[in-house]
């Protein structure tokens, strides 16, 4: 049954403004619409910032204690409400209904965590080197925030900012993918039901243009202090250039191509097992998606040969069942993902079928019917080489590269090759390999015997190079993305003392010696 008519929400209100409709349709089944969506027009964009801005003081002025409370209250609706956000999830953009109630976990895991940052969104005092003076350092909310998310990780990903910009005293005006639109509604109406009062959050549905638009205007009026963004490289670039251009630095969570380095020493079934779950879990549609395995040239072989038979074993199809993956997210990515197979060549080896699953290119055991949606065979491309576009770029979809090095030093060259910094992944018994490929990667997260996908709630994630600015999100860390530093100096001495210039000495004889 199709969910209804999903427009933008302003000051708690809907939205009659369009630039045009959408289908939302279950990728699993095309002929499923989940609901269809009024797009915003620029507008649009730019009148929910007002509405923000004009709402910040007010929320700011909450004591951080109650905010926090809010947060608590964001959490526990969210956990009684898990199954029917976990099965809109898998609905709306094909991912397992397993992964999808641990996408629900992790939301309910960063209120948890953020609900006592409320009570500790601490200062420091300072010591003064003058006398009857006090030095003094707060924590203030940036502002309004924008924050524009994917929707690979539909509610997951957009807690993460909306969770901890929301707790610092910030408004947000939240635009997410339009292909999982649904599932950002549901979430939008659990966040405000949790005593969020009308313009602290507001929801935009709108397309990228009209978004980038709205967002620059915001900027020029002076509406948005800070940017969240989650999404494709070439689009954070100009993003970044954008905010650059207001003196803002965004926090930009970007593309990955994470490598996952396989030592001579390896419990090799164990890296099969991460192998599988890093490339072709939600169908290697994640950032932290497995990229290339970079293996040992003297067990090159039999990882090979294990990684494939597990890869043919696997379960693929209806992501109501019990399966690794099920479709492309929507449509475009499933036109991404067969340009990203022509970037297979002459020098390369693929293990196992490609392109999509059809009656005349079937996968055994399949389950449900592949006809229905935007199914893909999981490909294996054995032997490809910096230089490659296969080897160099992201290919989000269900394909992982396999390389050889011979010494840990080659490994990490290929690793960091690419440019991309964002996940990474070692799998050896030897704790210095270990902790030289730490020291040696770019990566701003690295796993060690587990896998490149995977995050917890109070670590940073986040990455470098082509995969972000080197902000983080999660944990305390993303608390500096949402808060500026005021110091304050309080001077009660009655009379105007003048640092560095009227310091106390106290005389010592420095050229004493023993």
């Amino acid at each position: 049954m199709m969910l209804g008519m999903l427009r933008s929400m302003i000051d708690g209100a809907p939205v009659t403004a369009a630039a045009r409709m959408l289908d939302s349709r279950n990728p699993a089944d095309l002929n499923d619409v989940v609901a269809q969506v009024v797009l915003a027009d620029p507008a649009t964009v730019t009148a929910a910032a007002r509405s923000a801005h004009a709402a910040q003081r007010a929320w700011a002025d909450v004591p951080a204690p109650v905010r926090g409370q809010v947060v608590a209250n964001i959490g526990a609706l969210v956990e009684a409400n898990a199954e029917a956000l976990a099965r809109l999830v898998t609905r709306e953009i094909g991912k397992p209904l397993a992964e999808a109630r641990g996408e629900v976990q992790e939301i309910v895991d960063t209120c948890r965590f953020f609900l006592g940052e409320g009570r500790r969104l601490y200062g420091q005092t300072v010591p003064s080197e003058m006398p009857d003076k006090q030095l003094f350092t707060f924590r203030e909310p940036v502002g309004t925030a924008m924050i524009i998310t994917a929707g690979n990780f539909p509610v997951a990903v957009p807690s993460w900012y909306l969770v901890p910009a929301l707790l610092c005293g910030n408004t947000v005006v939240w635009k997410p993918a339009g292909y999982a639109a649904a599932a950002a509604d549901a979430l939008y109406q659990l966040f405000v039901r949790a005593g969020l009062p009308a313009g602290v959050l507001n929801l935009v549905h709108a397309d990228g243009p009209e978004t980038f638009t709205g967002l620059s205007q915001a900027l020029d009026e002076g509406l948005v202090q800070k940017v969240g963004f989650t999404g494709s490289t070439e689009v954070g670039r100009a993003i970044g250039e954008l905010c650059g251009r207001h003196l803002q630095s965004p926090c930009l969570e970007l593309g990955g191509k994470n490598p996952m380095v396989v030592t001579e020493d390896a419990d090799l079934d164990l890296a099969v097992e991460g192998a599988l779950f890093a490339g072709f879990g939600t169908a290697g549609q994640r950032c932290t998606s497995l990229g290339t395995a970079i293996v040992h040239e003297s067990v090159h072989g039999e990882f090979l040969r294990r990684f494939t038979a597990a890869t043919a074993a696997a379960a693929i199809g209806d992501p109501t069942g019990d399966v690794l993956y099920g479709p492309m997210l929507d449509e475009r990515f499933a036109t991404a993902y067969e340009k990203y197979l022509g970037w297979i060549s002459g020098g390369h080896r693929v293990h196992g079928p490609t392109g999509r699953i059809t009656g005349d290119n079937p996968r055994a055991g399949f389950v449900g019917d592949p006809a229905a949606g935007l199914f893909y065979h999981p490909v294996i491309v054995d032997g490809v080489r910096p230089g490659d576009d296969i080897f160099d770029n992201e290919t989000f979809g269900p394909l992982v590269g396999v390389t050889t090095y011979g010494s840990l030093d080659e490994a990490i060259e290929l690793a960091n090759a690419p440019g991309y910094g964002l996940s990474s992944a070692i799998y050896t018994t030897d704790p210095s390999k270990a902790f030289a490929f730490r020291r040696g990667i770019g990566a701003g997260m690295v796993s060690v015997n587990n896998s490149t996908s995977g995050a917890e709630a109070h670590l940073p994630f986040g990455g470098n190079g082509r995969s972000g600015n080197g902000s983080r999100q999660s944990g305390m860390w993303v608390l500096d993305q949402f808060t500026r530093w005021q110091a304050l100096n309080w001077d009660y001495s009655g009379r105007l003392q003048k640092a560095q210039l009227e310091v106390a000495v106290v005389p010592a004889d420095l050229d004493f010696r023993l």
